[in-house]
């Protein structure tokens, strides 16, 4: 499986793990405060006066959302798929990221406020939950719209050969990127939590402040997680950069002066301690899959490992930079 590959598999599964999570937002959420919910709940209120003006049953109320959300995630998946196997286009992401941050606000604020309610006429006001759910849909729509706007990487093809030769005066870059689809979805799935926890909280299913603390716990790990899953690896003129993450962040750079020598290495998640960011008596380890690895040792020392594919030619020409 080439790396292209992988990373559209991912990209799929990350959708596929957002719809689904969405999904059992939208119908669980009712189904979760039933008891504490009237037996038809507020479901449209007056711009004028805002009170509560329609209602629906309980059933309808978690179903029809539901039911909206996989009318529009199945029309989004077959228009990318007709469009061809090149992963998931800006647009795609931003209705599926909007769509749901907006279907999820809007139940999260009919739930809130039909609860403890003995009639749906009862029912609180939800104007500021709707500004609320405005301001995170906009934020669902613009995140993936400007990420698509910058331009990846496209890695130079370098020709075989048994030695590396740079010619004097010319610029060269080798780039190699691993990801680990495990971590990866571990990381979806601590989000989903996470995400959990903050519904749960806003709805009043449960204490804000264990909420809060779940969800920034959650969060974090979230984060943390999903920086260790995949890596780039880029050496050019300036030196080692390794990118951390689908983002590019944080990153580490070694200017040709600070290494003093570079090779490619086998290692095992059992020889550094595990997958991730490991420390061990080997020095540090970026850990994503067991095989080859890019070793450098700088002036101090120290020596760093990232787990990449190619790592010989990479290896052979942060060597080279030192050579006549």
């Amino acid at each position: 499986m080439t790396d292209r590959t992988g990373r559209r598999n991912g990209a799929a599964w990350g959708v596929a793990g957002w719809g689904a999570g969405v999904l059992v937002l939208l119908a669980g959420l009712p189904a979760a405060a039933s008891g504490r919910l009237p037996d038809r709940l507020a479901t449209h209120w007056s711009a004028g006066s805002d009170r509560p003006d329609g209602s629906l049953p309980l059933w309808a109320a978690a179903l029809l959302p539901a039911l909206v959300w996989t009318v529009l995630t199945a029309v989004v998946a077959l228009t990318v798929r007709r469009g061809g196997n090149r992963g998931i286009p800006p647009w795609a992401a931003a209705t599926l990221g909007s769509g749901g941050a907006a279907l999820v606000g809007a139940q999260v604020s009919v739930v809130r406020a039909n609860l403890d309610r003995r009639d749906w006429h009862e029912a609180g006001s939800v104007t500021w939950w709707a500004v609320g759910t405005l301001v995170v849909t906009g934020v669902g729509a613009a995140v993936p719209l400007l990420a698509g706007r910058r331009k990846p990487a496209v890695p130079r093809s370098a020709t075989d050969g048994p030695a590396m030769v740079v010619p004097a005066g010319q610029r060269f870059v080798w780039l190699s990127r691993t990801s680990n689809p495990w971590l990866q979805a571990t990381s979806a799935a601590t989000g989903l939590l996470a995400l959990a926890a903050v519904v749960g909280a806003l709805a009043g299913l449960t204490d804000r402040t264990s909420g809060a603390v779940a969800a920034a716990v959650l969060t974090l790990s979230c984060v943390v997680i999903l920086c260790c899953s995949s890596v780039q690896a880029r050496v050019s003129e300036r030196g080692l950069e390794v990118a951390f993450g689908p983002f590019g962040w944080p990153r580490r750079r070694w200017d040709p002066d600070a290494i003093e020598s570079a090779r490619a290495e086998i290692r095992t998640p059992a020889q550094v301690g595990g997958w991730g960011y490991r420390l061990s008596g080997l020095g540090t380890t970026v850990m994503l899959r067991g095989g080859e690895c890019l070793v450098v040792r700088s002036r101090n020392g120290r020596e760093f490992a990232v787990s990449v594919d190619d790592a010989e030619r990479g290896a052979a020409l942060l060597n080279a930079m030192d050579a006549p």
